[in-house]
Order: C-alpha cells, then sequence, then structure tokens
C-alpha cells in the first residue's frame, strides 16, 4: 500500500508545525498539503522547512479544496468553526478526517456528526494513549466507588489557551458522568465564587489554571470519607497529540464513513 496522504490544517502553528514533524519521522505517510488562513505571513512557505525539517516540496496554502482533493485524510486541531468547514470539505472529498481541535459546541457537534455520513471522523479531546487509559480507568473508579465519592477534575495548560474546561478535562467528565449515570452537561460545576453554600450531592467539579507553558496535566479527584483517590496525566511534549493523530489516520485509512473517537482506534472502546 502507498504511504497515505495526509494534509495538516494550521500547519504554521505550534501544533501544525509538530505535525508535520511527526509525519515526516512516520513510516507509512507523508505530508501531501499544509493549509493556513488566508492573509498568514507563512503562505509559499515550504512546511518542512517551517517545521524545521528541510524541504519537503509541500507549500503552505490558503485553498484547502484543492490540496483536500489530493489526499487521504487530514489532521486537523484548528478552531470549532474552522473544524466543521474543513469537516465539509473532508466530506465532498470522501477522506479521512482527525479531529482534536477542542471548545465544540453543541451545534458544532452536530455538524461534525453530519459530516461523519460521508467522511471517516476521528474526533477527541485528547488523541494520547495516556488520556484515553485515564478515561476507562476514571470511568471504572466512578462505577466502582459508592456514591459518596466526591468528583473533582483539575487541569492545568498554559497561559495562551483559549478554551475552558479543556477538551480533556471535558473528556474526563463525561467519562464519570457516564459512570454515574447522569448528564456532564447538568451535574457539572464550573465555578465557585463567594458563598457557595455545600457541594451538590453527585456534582462533577472542575477547576481550571492557565500560565506559563505548560503543555496538559489532568487530575481526577474521588474524594471520600476519609480517603481520596487521584488519576492523573502529565504532558510533558505535544508531540503525543500529534502521534496519537497520526496513528488515528492510519487506522482510519480502510474504514467506512462515520463518526469514531480515539478509544475506537486504541482497542479501548466497550466491546
Amino acid at each position: 500500500m502507498t504511504d497515505m496522504a495526509l494534509v495538516v490544517v494550521g500547519a504554521a502553528g505550534r501544533m501544525g508545525q509538530t505535525l508535520v514533524r511527526v509525519i515526516h519521522e512516520t513510516p507509512g505517510v507523508r505530508l501531501s498539503g499544509a493549509v493556513e488562513r488566508q492573509g498568514a505571513p507563512q503562505l509559499g512557505r515550504d512546511a518542512g522547512e517551517l517545521a524545521g525539517v528541510g524541504p519537503l516540496g509541500v507549500a503552505v496554502s490558503d485553498d484547502p479544496l484543492p490540496v483536500f482533493a489530493k489526499a487521504d485524510g487530514v489532521l486537523d486541531f484548528s478552531a470549532p468553526a474552522a473544524s466543521v468547514t474543513y469537516a465539509g470539505y473532508a466530506a465532498q472529498a470522501r477522506i479521512v478526517h482527525v479531529i482534536g481541535t477542542t471548545g465544540l459546541s453543541a451545534d458544532d457537534e452536530a455538524k461534525i456528526a453530519a459530516a461523519a455520513r460521508h467522511a471517516t471522523i476521528v474526533k477527541s479531546g485528547n488523541m494520547s494513549l495516556g488520556v484515553n487509559l485515564l478515561a476507562v480507568l476514571v470511568e471504572q473508579a466512578a462505577r466502582a466507588l459508592p456514591a459518596d465519592f466526591d468528583i473533582e477534575i483539575l487541569e492545568m495548560h498554559h497561559r495562551n489557551k483559549v478554551d475552558a474546561p479543556s477538551g480533556t478535562a471535558l473528556l474526563l467528565g463525561h467519562a464519570a458522568a457516564q459512570s454515574r449515570g447522569v448528564e456532564l452537561e447538568e451535574a457539572s460545576v464550573r465555578v465557585r465564587d463567594g458563598h457557595t453554600g455545600p457541594r451538590p450531592e453527585g456534582s462533577i467539579g472542575f477547576a481550571t489554571l492557565r500560565g506559563g507553558s505548560v503543555v496538559g496535566d489532568h487530575s481526577v479527584m474521588l474524594a471520600g470519607p476519609g480517603e481520596r483517590v487521584v488519576l492523573s496525566h502529565n504532558a510533558e511534549d505535544r508531540a503525543i497529540f500529534a502521534r496519537g493523530a497520526v496513528r488515528a489516520a492510519l487506522w482510519a485509512r480502510d474504514k467506512k464513513p462515520g463518526l469514531h473517537s480515539m478509544r475506537d482506534v486504541l482497542g479501548l472502546a466497550p466491546a
């Protein structure tokens, strides 16, 4: 089988450059396109040179349609509105779309699900093996421990992250809520300030920290009478997300159109 031709959107950003480097070093894939927003100063530049791996013969473009038409898949850690648009383009081209974008609204999610009728989409709030394993452990712990164990989720990211709670924190929150048989949107508490009164029974709390250059730290605390269980994951290099995205693209290459998660890719989904 020929190498899978992959497009990186947001190719000039930190995550985009990381994706280019990981594609360059991974057998079975090649960079076939690089996309940036209109007016970006990097337009026309070689994506490999921007990523520090030398010329790859792939110029950064602001026109995704012809780039997608020549590709087998697209790797997308962009912004919600852009990811929805790219999902539509991927559906037109009938290619794989790997989405690591966070901060998606319910409407965004619905549009991506609709695009998955014609594109093979893998979407996750976190592409790393470790975080998806953590989500499974959170499910198991929340199911095994009695209801008087309160669940709190703490996350910290670099100062430039724009959405809160993080997509990973929400992924972990959904894992806990599912095990408790509740809807996260109804059970979550995301802000505490002033005289809040007692903690609502069965709630799932979120605490968000921002600062410095932290790639991503997440902890899930299950606090019961006289004891606490803490499950955590620390991301030290954003390359773990890029490697997961490339792995997802290769997994999805021979799959029919549909919406999948990283648990499907990693074989962690329930049988």
